[in-house]
């Protein structure tokens, strides 16, 4: 993008963007909806359809992007997957820590906008995952 006035309309729309996540997700994660509390008892927050696109994970790496606080992610975990979630809402990120911790999974989440991954991650994966209904929230869909 060349033109300043768009880069600064994209930045705006980043910037309310994030926020308006941020506070999402301290609203999600206690939401009945996400059904958190069943998803530490067992429960797979994975739909069917997803289960069954991507197989078997077992010992593959997987790398979540536009994770939230980290559900998925965590599912993917308990499948066996080498999991790796990113979203660019630090408190996503926050609640997909603590999650990951109270829940006894491994994983790892990082901070940052989709567009700048091959910049924070340098490493490749052997899936990469995004859930129903991401694309909308991005400013540039060919970038």
């Amino acid at each position: 993008m060349d033109d300043p006035d768009a880069m600064r309309d994209v930045d705006d729309y980043l910037r309310s963007n994030r926020e308006m996540w941020d506070e999402w997700a301290d609203l999600h994660v206690g939401s009945e909806f996400y059904g958190v509390e069943a998803f530490l008892a067992g429960r797979c927050a994975l739909n069917d359809v997803e289960v069954r696109e991507l197989g078997d994970v077992r010992g593959k790496t997987l790398l979540h992007l536009q994770c939230h606080f980290g559900l998925d992610t965590l599912s993917w975990a308990r499948r066996g997957a080498r999991v790796t979630g990113v979203d660019f809402s630090p408190r996503a990120i926050a609640h997909a820590e603590e999650l990951a911790r109270k829940a006894d999974l491994p994983a790892r989440f990082v901070c940052c906008n989709i567009h700048d991954v091959p910049q924070c991650l340098q490493e490749q994966f052997d899936v990469v995952f995004t859930s129903a209904g991401v694309l909308p929230w991005l400013p540039d869909i060919e970038r």
